[in-house]
């Protein structure tokens, strides 16, 4: 598959000339949790993050690389089958904080984002790292009572998200509408490209 990543020029060029050096995200509020981050055969919307992380001053010159990646075993937050784990592991993590008398994490909205779509998503995070962990722990435990487990550990994530306001009065279309690809198992990717500028056709 084909993906690009928004970040600095710098970066870029690193991980044109250096593609094991990659290095995942592990924010509190990363929206389908820690690794590295792709936009799902959409450059325009990851050099429009990284612009906008540049008029927040996180990026000196915005840029993107081209990802060339495999999906493997992937939490794919577009089957039903892989949805319908989330509120499972949710009452488990939500059991396991009052126990220890810890308070719950909330997605917010950024003070800046007009359409209050709930960008800081530290709930959503603390879910699906939650859920990594407790698969892990499982899977140990499988291993060492009978040698084998049945359960997976997910190389990727994958979601839709719709975010912005809507492209025209009423639409149900919004304007940042995209697939994002969180990939964990950084052997998924297969190699990093600078994309070419395209050319006017015919």
């Amino acid at each position: 598959m084909l993906g690009f990543h928004g970040c600095d020029l710098d970066i870029r060029n690193q991980l044109v000339t250096n593609p094991d050096k990659v290095k995942k995200s592990e924010e509190d509020f990363d929206w389908l949790g820690h690794g590295f981050y792709i936009w799902e055969n959409n450059f325009s919307r990851a050099l429009k993050w990284a612009e906008d992380k540049q008029k927040r001053g996180n990026i000196k010159t915005p840029s993107v690389i081209g990802v060339i990646y495999q999906l493997d075993y992937c939490l794919d937050l577009t089957d039903s089958e892989f949805i319908e784990l989330l509120p499972v592991y949710y009452n488990a993590m939500k059991g396991d904080l009052s126990i220890a008398n810890k308070r719950i994490p909330e997605n917010r909205d950024h003070p800046k984002d007009s359409h209050q779509d709930l960008v800081i998503r530290e709930l959503d995070c603390a879910v699906f790292e939650y859920m990594h962990q407790k698969i892990g722990e499982e899977i140990v435990k499988d291993v060492t009572a009978n040698g084998y487990s049945n359960l997976k550990i997910f190389d990727t994530v994958r979601g839709i998200f719709t975010e912005g306001g809507p492209i025209f009065k009423g639409a149900g279309i919004r304007e940042k509408n995209h697939i994002q690809v969180c990939i964990r198992n950084l052997n998924c990717i297969k190699g990093f490209f600078i994309p070419r500028n395209e050319s006017k056709f015919p």
